[in-house]
């Protein structure tokens, strides 16, 4: 059963995402051609600043035609909103009819009734009305497409306010025996108890009068619109710097060491070898030291993680054979790849500085998860803000590292 945040694998073939993929397949080709006369300029005296304000461009250029590209994926997967009318359960319909006589009118006669029948509470004072099923699914695809850590972590969706995972930090010892030779006993498992709240995110989209007498607006696929980039910014900047405090906890704000002296409950890192950037020679060798500090289990689904500022740095780093470590979608509707590696751009991922953590790597999947508690609410707000109608919209939403080996960052410093 497909789980409703998860991203739908469907193929791309609009002309428009298309034509995005090959805008960005030539400007990739003619960035690595003057990256190349760049490179000849460096090595006979200093590169000619025309020819670096000229990379700069086309840098610039292949970030805007992969947004473009992005968007017409993303388009494209979107779903319609609750499929027809016909196709919906008698429940479903009750509920929408209520909602949306609710949120056109502020009548909540309906809703009252509906979840008085599912003995729930849902009144003003309890933060407005749950949304009907269909619209709080598209909020979370919608999410899983703008938001990049949720649509790469695991996703749990709990009915009490705080996830609760046992993880076994230590198993039994077990050794070799003689077929006659004494067993001695063995030392019991250590578990560790994770715990993950979730926590109040919320948006305050506003609508006209005129918006809400308008019988042609999907008024449910309008919340769903206007509160999405709000909760995927919020989300976004929680998953990675979060402080665990009346947020989600960001896999950058645990306890970070040194790979050498890893331990259970702290993110390992690999350090570059310079201060604020990669070594002159050899620059890509960081990079191949933090894939091979996962272990092999991990990296068969990792993924980099970084913003497009340091993807713009990587983008120049080639390999022993003289081959870019950066590439483009093969096809539309497949992202970057960086050494064969998947690439995420969060833009919450700090620049490359002094002793910054700009690139994180390892299987998101299995290294941070996400905590949705059912259930979006609205409360219709007609008085603060007139004539518009505000729309206070809140969903709890919770996160933290629940695997520390399966993600490693690379830390720009000597060591």
């Amino acid at each position: 059963m497909t789980h409703p945040f998860s991203a739908p694998e469907t193929k791309v073939t609009a002309p428009e995402a298309n034509e995005a993929h090959f805008d960005l397949m030539l400007a990739f080709e003619a960035y690595k051609a003057t990256n190349e006369q760049r490179l000849g300029e460096i090595e006979r005296r200093a590169a000619d600043p025309l020819t670096q304000e000229k990379l700069a461009r086309l840098d610039a250029a292949l970030d805007s035609q992969k947004a473009r590209l992005d968007a017409h994926v993303a388009k494209s997967r979107r779903p319609a909103l609750g499929g027809a009318p016909e196709q919906r359960s008698g429940a479903a319909l009750e509920h929408g009819d209520a909602f949306s006589a609710y949120v056109r009118t502020g009548e909540s006669g309906g809703l009252k009734a509906l979840e008085a029948k599912a003995l729930s509470v849902g009144s003003g004072a309890d933060g407005g009305y749950l949304v009907p099923a269909e619209t709080e699914h598209e909020i979370g695809r919608r999410l899983t497409q703008l938001s990049p850590i949720r649509a790469l972590a695991s996703v749990r969706t709990i009915g009490s306010g705080t996830y609760k995972k046992p993880f076994m930090k230590s198993g039994p010892v077990a050794g070799w025996a003689a077929e006659t030779a004494a067993r001695p006993q063995t030392d019991s498992p250590v578990l560790a108890e994770l715990a993950f709240p979730a926590m109040e995110l919320y948006a305050m989209p506003a609508a006209t009068q005129a918006l809400l007498d308008n019988a042609q607006v999907n008024l449910e696929e309008w919340i769903a619109g206007e509160v999405d980039s709000a909760f995927a910014d919020q989300e976004g900047a929680a998953f990675v710097n979060g402080d665990g405090v009346a947020k989600p906890k960001g896999f950058l704000a645990y306890t970070k060491v040194a790979e050498s002296a890893w331990t259970w409950d702290k993110v390992g890192y690999v350090a570059s070898g310079v201060s604020g950037g990669f070594p002159a020679t050899n620059p890509s060798d960081p990079l191949v030291d933090l894939v091979y500090a996962l272990k092999g289990g991990y990296r068969q689904n990792a993924s980099f993680v970084l913003n497009r500022r340091t993807q713009a740095a990587v983008r120049k780093l080639k390999d022993e054979s003289g081959d870019y470590l950066w590439a483009p979608p093969a096809v539309a509707g497949q992202g970057a790849s960086l050494m064969g590696f998947p690439v995420a751009e969060s833009e919450d991922m700090p620049d490359i500085a002094a002793d910054a953590f700009s690139i994180a790597f390892g299987d998101f999947r299995r290294f941070y998860l996400v905590v949705d508690r059912a259930g979006v609410r609205v409360l219709r707000d007609p008085y603060s803000a007139k004539p518009y109608v505000l729309f206070y919209t809140t969903k709890r939403v919770g996160g933290g590292i629940q695997d520390f080996d399966a993600a490693k960052l690379l830390k720009f410093a000597a060591s």
